[in-house]
């Protein structure tokens, strides 16, 4: 049975500048969320729902870059 897709990738963004990737279910939420901190930021979609494994593989992989 295929893994469902339904976990975002997302660089927030001040301008150009990424300050957090992370993972979620829901962009607009996490977005309001980030404002809270950094109220000039933005969310940037990156690729296409995945599936929540391979969210948190990419999620890792970020930390280590």
């Amino acid at each position: 049975m295929a893994k469902r897709r339904d976990t975002y990738k997302y660089h927030f963004k001040i301008g150009n500048k990424i300050v957090h990737s992370g993972i979620t279910d829901d962009l607009e939420r996490r977005e309001q969320e980030h404002q809270q901190k950094w109220a000039k930021g933005h969310i940037k979609q990156v690729g296409r729902k995945t599936s929540e494994d391979a969210a948190r593989e990419w999620e890792e992989d970020q930390k280590k870059a």
